[in-house]
């Protein structure tokens, strides 16, 4: 069996640790986790494992958030991964800092980087882990929220959900999305 994890981010330094990047940041712990590294390639930067006989390849685009669509379709077509078994990690400011939901379809909810992924494959019919950011934001600065780094006091919630998000990750590759949703939501 094949997977694509797919890590949502922005590529560049002004971008790195930033709310919008935390798809590039599980990314990498996961990768960390399985002691890999990731090696530039086609629309990305990939790293290959296997999790118990299971291909996993982890992707973090370098199409830039608003494109991420071209790369997921890429490494889906390259790799035979049928779309069951992708995994698009990614923030959102419509849940609470360090909230982790998983869930097996659904809208963009106003994400650029799920838009264009569910324009480009023609379906929202794909799992996604969404992890919190929060909102705390003034009216008309989102642009500037989600593009800025988190304070301390942010990174010190944040930070040890990546973990989380990682086990869950793993739990998705070896025991499928319904049951990572039901051992791993609202945690």
């Amino acid at each position: 069996m094949k997977f694509l994890i797919i890590g949502l981010g922005n590529i560049g330094k002004e971008y790195q640790n930033t709310r919008h990047n935390v798809g590039f940041d599980v990314a990498d712990a996961f990768a960390l986790k399985f002691k890999t590294t990731f090696q530039s390639a086609r629309y990305g930067d990939i790293s290959t494992f296997k999790i118990k006989g299971r291909h996993v390849t982890v992707l973090k685009p370098s199409t830039y958030m608003n494109l991420s669509g071209n790369a997921v379709r890429y490494w889906m077509r390259k790799e035979d991964i049928s779309i069951e078994n992708i995994l698009v990690i990614t923030d959102d400011i419509a849940l609470p800092l360090g909230t982790i939901r998983l869930r097996m379809k659904g809208s963009d909810a106003g994400h650029n980087g799920l838009k264009h992924i569910i324009e480009t494959l023609g379906t929202d019919n794909f799992p996604r882990l969404r992890l919190g950011i929060g909102n705390d934001y003034p009216k008309g600065f989102q642009v500037d929220y989600v593009l800025s780094r988190w304070s301390q006091e942010e990174y010190e919630i944040i930070a040890p959900r990546f973990d989380i998000c990682v086990n869950a990750i793993e739990n998705f590759v070896l025991m499928g999305i319904q049951h990572t949703m039901n051992n791993f939501n609202n945690k």
